[in-house]
């Protein structure tokens, strides 16, 4: 469910920004680059934990 959630918020706010990009240097708003842009920032966001490396869980403080 949160991958679900996470693409939904992701591709909202590529599809504004994408609009608000074309609008500022003059070019007409393609929704076809605004959803590869989500798909892109999603399997990123998806993928940063898996590569993350795990915390030892023992604190060995000496």
């Amino acid at each position: 469910m949160r991958y679900i959630v996470t693409f939904f918020w992701v591709f909202i706010l590529a599809q504004m920004s994408e609009y608000v990009a074309a609008s500022v240097i003059a070019t007409t708003y393609d929704f076809t680059m605004g959803t590869i842009m989500a798909v892109a920032i999603s399997i990123a966001i998806f993928l940063i934990p898996v590569l993350m490396p795990k915390e030892s869980e023992t604190y060995d403080i000496k």
